[in-house]
């Protein structure tokens, strides 16, 4: 295999941390300019449905693939309802109770939830005695530890400016409802497992996803929002966030992320996150003029550090698999059995052949008549 497509899965999911960024800064500024959180995620989600649904029925009748049965139909609505519905609803009211760089810090804490879940239920195996497995904890600590100093570790002001101020009279509010978010997004991942092995189909499965988390949201949204009038939108940016946070943030994210967790594991997933982080800081200085400190930038250093140890070690587990079971010698033992087999065989029809053959009793029966 090809260094390129090794790398497809790291760059897939390098794309998608650009625009799990975007979607952070432009949803919290529909957010503060009034729009309610919970009917943003009902559109976002109808719009990921609208988007992602067409490609979906056309991939299944081209390549026509099998119906989805009880047991997978029962895993994509419990992933739908846990990703979706209730982790973008509490994700949408705790942004905007805090604010996009708390929410995007708080968010790094998925590596490291994701991985402790992964090591419980078995998808990830520690050995201390490998430097593979010591690689990933140390790798998890530092990136989740820079992340966290992003916030917390300020230092000297390198840019001054501010941008949108968060209400502090719900901040702490704010806070644990994207930590409960964050949780959620981590047993998202995890479900991911079970759900492509059962439903490989990841076009289809997003769509289903989509569509099962605008009822949920919606039906939900029902019941919480008794103001008909907030359903209305108000300008280009409430409606334009709707637009970009439901194709890319919802139908093309669920997909990408379907298929790499098919392809590398949940871990290998969550240990991108981080660079979110740096991503919505990053721009965020450039389009927002937000606040950079010195600290952030260590922060920034210590995500990378840690995000490449960490792959390192996935990597090497990788590696591993491959000499475990390799395709070449494989198919070599396997031609050696053959030959081995057809030369027994070649062998016992010699063995039941009679000593006098056909052709000896013709010529002795020949030699009779003559003499």
């Amino acid at each position: 295999m090809s260094s390129f497509e090794n790398s497809k899965p790291a760059l897939a999911m390098l794309g998608l941390q650009f625009s799990y960024a975007i979607v952070s800064l432009i949803t919290r500024a529909a957010l503060v300019q009034g729009m309610s959180p919970r009917i943003f995620v009902v559109y976002r989600q109808a719009v990921a449905t609208v988007f992602i649904a067409p490609l979906a029925h056309f991939s299944r009748r081209k390549s026509g693939g099998a119906s989805m049965g009880l047991r997978s139909f029962s895993l994509v609505f419990s992933a739908s309802l846990i990703g979706v519905t209730i982790n973008q609803n509490i994700y949408a009211e705790g942004l905007f109770l805090a604010s996009s760089s708390m929410a995007s810090a708080m968010g790094n804490l998925v590596p490291a939830i994701t991985f402790v879940m992964a090591y419980f239920i078995g998808l990830e195996k520690i050995n201390i005695r490998s430097f593979r497995s010591v690689a990933k904890i140390v790798g998890t600590v530092v990136c989740v530890s820079g992340a966290i100093s992003m916030t917390l570790l300020r230092g000297p002001k390198l840019l001054n400016a501010t941008i949108f101020e968060s209400r502090g009279e719900d901040w702490l509010l704010g806070c644990l409802l994207i930590f409960a978010s964050t949780c959620c997004w981590s047993i998202w991942l995890i479900l991911q497992v079970p759900v492509t092995a059962s439903y490989p189909d990841h076009l289809s499965l997003s769509a289903w996803l989509c569509f099962l988390g605008t009822l949920q949201s919606g039906i939900l949204t029902l019941f919480l929002e008794k103001n008909l009038d907030a359903w209305k939108m108000h300008s280009y940016l409430e409606a334009g966030c709707c637009l970009f946070t439901g194709i890319i943030g919802s139908g093309v994210s669920f997909f990408v992320q379907a298929w790499v967790i098919s392809q590398r594991g949940p871990l290998f997933s969550a240990m991108f996150n981080p660079l979110c982080t740096v991503i919505v800081t990053i721009l965020a200085s450039i389009f927002l003029h937000e606040e950079i400190y010195s600290g952030s930038l260590i922060g920034a250093a210590a995500v990378i550090l840690g995000l490449y140890i960490v792959l390192w070690g996935k990597a090497k587990d990788l590696m591993k698999e491959d000499e475990k079971v390799d395709p070449k010698l494989e198919i070599d033992r396997r031609q050696t059995v053959k030959i081995t087999i057809e030369e027994c065989r070649g062998v016992k029809p010699g063995l039941e052949e009679p000593l006098l053959s056909d052709k000896s009793n013709n010529i002795e029966e020949n030699s009779g008549v003559h003499q």
